[in-house]
């Protein structure tokens, strides 16, 4: 039981690595802030922003989690909520990059 537990920290931290790395890649790279956004000025811009949201996901949604209100609070369900979706989806996230790096080395 106790390594089932491991094994999925250990795949949420790297889907986390990722996310953190590839949104701060991206805002350095385009010189805008990551967010989760679908347009573009083109098919490829559009599908480019898709796979930006989907592999930058977690770390955005633990950043909107942590947002402050109109009166300079932090609402506790917000929080709850995006670091709820943030490591649910971090674990998607890592298990996709870890199944890709396990079928390079095979």
């Amino acid at each position: 039981m106790a390594r089932e537990l491991l094994l999925a920290a250990f795949i949420i931290g790297v889907g986390l690595c990722i996310a953190g790395a590839g949104t701060h890649l991206y805002q350095a790279l385009s010189r805008q802030q990551a967010m989760l956004r679908m347009d573009g000025r083109s098919l490829a811009g559009a599908a480019g922003h898709l796979v930006m949201s989907i592999v930058c996901g977690p770390y955005i949604m633990l950043h909107m989690g942590w947002q402050r209100e109109d009166s300079s609070t932090l609402s506790m369900t917000s929080a709850l909520i995006g670091a709820l979706v943030g490591f649910s989806w971090a674990f998607v996230t890592g298990l996709f990059f870890m199944s890709l790096y396990v079928f390079a080395i095979r």
